[in-house]
């Protein structure tokens, strides 16, 4: 079978630190495929408009589709591309953050184009089945979590925090909760490693120096085995101010589950509900300087039973294995 996987925004500077980039290549590894970049410019931007996405490989489309046979979208949210109309093979499209709010409108005419809507996001199913689509499937995402190796630390008096899902934008120090972070590692026992994609490292160099906490953050900035800096950290923190910030599984924390390490989550990103239900770490329900600590707070004064939680469901509930056979049962379909 010959898939065209459709990238809707930009490679990463650093190979391997974009979770969308990295279920492509497990997909490709299992199914083969090939991919079409329609994102047109090298670095992510939140003012290029969404609707001219993809208009410069129309072309490049239109010559590859005859010996494709079905095409897989990556896209934040639902969206009605303009190039989707140059498609004649079945459309599996997978809504990465959510399916969105936009559709709420009336405005999924569109969605006859596609066969599968794919989500991993469970708060999505009221929302997909009101939307009526074809079909769709929620699929939990998998990791290879073989490549993880519990190593339980104790706590003792400080938190090590490794900070997954860094910012791609200026604007993100605050929505991605980086600023909040740094603001709160000053009043309490915290010590923090970033894990970097190669942009804004100056600009983050310039947000620790400022609160004068250059001796407790370290940045890694390159490719590096997780593996190695996951064995050194007690839990790993994504945060976001909106749904639509972050993958809505994202790929750190479930790797951070693989190795035995609690996770600290904003309640907008749907992984919250996972972790608040499997008590495998902690939830900050609003960006705000007081929701945070009292969540840190909370995790260090459990951080045994968290790390429990973490150690006995990680590695079980993310496996890749499952996630490909579900998409194996989707393109079997939509190639059929």
């Amino acid at each position: 079978m010959n898939i065209l996987y459709h990238l809707t925004s930009p490679a990463p500077p650093i190979p391997g630190t974009d979770a969308v980039f990295q279920e492509i290549e497990d997909l490709r590894r299992r199914f083969g495929g090939e991919c079409l970049q329609l994102f047109p410019l090298r670095r992510p931007s939140r003012i290029f408009p969404k609707k001219l996405y993809g208009l410069h490989q129309y072309h490049a489309l239109r010559r590859r589709e005859p010996a494709v046979d079905l095409h897989h979208l990556y896209y934040a949210t639902l969206y009605p591309f303009p190039w989707l109309r140059a498609l004649r093979k079945p459309l599996i499209y997978s809504a990465v953050t959510g399916v969105g709010t936009q559709l709420e409108r009336g405005r999924a005419d569109w969605l006859k184009m596609v066969h599968t809507i794919i989500s991993c996001n469970p708060r999505d199913e009221t929302a997909l089945r009101a939307l009526r689509p074809a079909r769709y499937r929620i699929i939990r995402p998998g990791i290879a979590v073989e490549r993880f190796s519990p190593v339980p630390i104790p706590l003792r008096d400080e938190l090590v925090l490794l900070v997954g899902s860094a910012p791609w934008i200026y604007r993100q120090f605050q929505t991605k909760g980086i600023d909040l972070l740094l603001d709160v590692a000053g009043s309490l026992p915290l010590r923090l490693v970033f894990l970097w994609r190669g942009l804004l490292r100056d600009e983050l160099q310039r947000h620790i120096a400022r609160r004068g906490l250059s001796r407790r953050v370290e940045i890694i900035n390159e490719a590096t085995d997780v593996n190695r800096v996951l064995a050194r950290v007690h839990a790993t923190v994504v945060l976001a101010e909106t749904d639509k910030l972050v993958k809505a599984y994202p790929h750190s924390l479930m790797e951070s589950l693989a190795a035995g390490k609690p996770a600290l989550v904003s309640g907008c990103i749907p992984m919250a509900d996972y972790v608040k239900e499997v008590q495998c770490g902690e939830v900050v329900p609003r960006l705000t300087p007081d929701d945070l600590r009292a969540a840190i707070r909370e995790l260090m004064d459990h951080y045994g039973e968290r790390q429990i939680k973490a150690l006995a469901r990680g590695r079980a509930d993310f496996a890749l294995a499952p996630m490909l056979e579900a998409y194996g049962k989707v393109y079997a379909e939509a190639g059929a």
